[in-house]
């Protein structure tokens, strides 16, 4: 424990299969996503990237048979565990695009943490189509 204790914070997490879609020229948006495991508790607070104006921690849900997203102040990710980002669920919304994302290109993501600081990522952009169920 105390080898992790002197550890930075950002080498106690893990970022795999960090991913987004393909976008049609003129989208506004996208979406990012990933699995975050970390061996101490910390939270997401918030993301940046070049390539969009802003990005957005989102949640979607489904209310009856209506699927609504709606923005969060964070995610939290639990000591030894993981927290994934994946379609239809937790996502980062890249908002206003600054061009399109195409498909085998990556994307820079800076990741905000709570404990671990900032930590950078990329996206690997899949085809539009891509639903995330395959594995990469």
């Amino acid at each position: 424990m105390l080898a992790l204790a002197a550890m930075p914070a950002s080498a106690q997490l893990r970022i795999d299969n960090a991913w987004t879609r393909a976008t049609a020229p003129g989208a506004k948006v996208g979406a990012g996503y990933m699995k975050i495991s970390t061996t101490v508790a910390d939270r997401l607070i918030g993301a940046a990237s070049p390539a969009a104006a802003r990005v957005e921690l989102h949640l979607t849900t489904k209310q009856g048979d209506v699927m609504r997203m709606r923005e969060v102040r964070a995610y939290d990710i639990p000591a030894g565990g993981s927290f994934e980002l994946a379609p239809s669920g937790a996502h980062l919304m890249l908002v206003d695009l600054k061009a399109a994302l195409k498909e085998g290109t990556k994307v820079p993501v800076t990741l905000r943490f709570e404990k671990a600081g900032e930590v950078k990522v990329d996206l690997q952009v899949r085809p539009l189509g891509e639903s995330g169920h395959q594995s990469h």
